[in-house]
């Protein structure tokens, strides 16, 4: 494998001091650092960023770049909010809803939580629009493993009918939820 896990990954936003707001208070991550050009590193553009990065617990960071000479903010229309997110992993159930009740005491509308047989997560927007979810896991390795084991065969029946494969519709079957 090339890769070794991840760095960081970086998002727009519109105000960098609401956004520290928001990561440090409503979601109790570090303010790690902060970076700021007037001059693209890698392409050498002349556009002056402020490039904010938070700890996400594991070494690797969410970093974002606020860029006030660009046009305002916006998103592929075509696309549900739903689908593009951050999914962030918090220890467990119980972290989980104690997430949810100090992100609701802080006024943020959450969503959740939502069982998704193998984890559980609640979603919420940040102040830039951003849909995140915190998930923790609450099906043991085997299960991970059995889920992995028929992703080739999902993907490849996903690829020739358009229609959703059933291969692990087990996980939502009692007997699972029971075991």
């Amino acid at each position: 494998m090339i890769t070794k896990g991840l760095h960081h990954v970086a998002y727009r936003c519109i105000n960098a001091q609401e956004t520290v707001d928001f990561y440090t208070k409503v979601l109790d991550m570090p303010y790690a650092m902060a970076m700021a050009e007037d001059h693209v590193p890698s392409t050498h553009e002349p556009d002056p960023y402020m490039h904010i990065f938070f700890d996400i617990g594991d070494g690797s960071f969410l970093a974002f770049f606020e860029i006030p000479n660009s046009p305002p903010m916006g998103r592929d229309e075509n696309t549900p909010n739903w689908v593009q997110h951050l999914a962030l992993k918090v220890e467990d159930e119980d972290a989980l809803m104690a997430a949810k009740a100090r992100m609701e005491d802080l006024g943020v509308d959450v969503l959740g939580p939502t069982d998704h047989a193998v984890f559980k997560s609640i979603y919420c927007f940040d102040p830039n629009g951003h849909r995140l979810e915190l998930a923790c896991n609450t099906a043991g390795p085997e299960v991970w493993q059995k889920v992995a084991d028929e992703a080739p065969a999902m993907l490849e029946e996903w690829n020739e009918t358009k229609s959703v494969p059933k291969h692990v519709a087990w996980v939502h079957t009692k007997e699972f939820e029971d075991a």
